[in-house]
């Protein structure tokens, strides 16, 4: 497996904003900074646990975080902003299949080169252009995270948005999250309820190589 970037790929972080600065009601458990996601080491490129995201997607996400906070949750965001490398990082995990550390948390009933072929992890990442956000809600009264019917980055079918199999309550979370970002201009994709790209988002076609830190945004 190889990644072959056929469109452009900059260090130049200049569109860009630190999300906690801007929206500074979210929460953020950013799981590549951690060694608790599907590879089980920090992920290349995640320098400090922060949220980064283009000027436009930021304001967009703004509006969700307004609207969600009137009605009593907060936005808690798991991953924005992706560095390329971390994308190579990523295939070069699923590359070597003696690595199956964090299978029995993440993706139980695959086999690691199933989860690109079926869509979670992708060897160019739309995270890379800097406009596609991981997230879910949280209830305010309770401090704790909505029921969605599965953790976020559960590489399985029941994380799939429209899946069945969920109760009518996660289901029904799932939907808020999903309109109010569908309404503040993002897109969801078919197989994970969490993930959101801006729609018009301002670079479609430039992939981003700036480590995920607070500080390369002031350089």
């Amino acid at each position: 497996m190889t990644i072959d970037y056929k469109k452009t790929v900059t260090m130049d972080s200049s569109g860009f904003v630190l999300l906690a600065e801007f929206i500074p009601s979210i929460v953020q458990e950013i799981r590549y900074y951690s060694t608790y996601n599907f590879v089980g080491d920090r992920i290349d490129g995640y320098e400090e646990p922060v949220a980064l995201l283009t000027i436009e997607a930021a304001r967009a996400l703004k509006g969700v975080s307004n609207e969600m906070n009137a009605h009593g949750y907060r936005l808690k965001i798991f991953d924005a902003y992706r560095p390329a490398t971390a994308v190579k990082h990523f295939v070069l995990w699923g590359i070597e299949d003696l690595d199956l550390r964090m299978k029995p948390y993440f993706y139980p009933k695959l086999m690691k080169q199933e989860l690109f072929a079926k869509g979670y992890i992708a060897s160019q990442s739309s995270h890379s252009r800097g406009s596609t956000v991981d997230l879910t809600l949280l209830d305010m009264k309770t401090g704790k995270e909505l029921d969605m019917g599965s953790p976020f980055d559960l590489f399985d079918e029941v994380s799939h948005p429209d899946y069945k199999g969920v109760t009518e309550e996660q289901y029904a979370n799932r939907m808020l999250l999903q309109k109010a970002m569908i309404r503040n201009g993002f897109e969801p994709i078919d197989c994970e309820w969490w993930h959101f790209t801006l729609k018009n988002e301002p670079y479609p076609d430039t992939y981003f190589e700036f480590p995920v830190s607070a500080e390369y945004l002031k350089r």
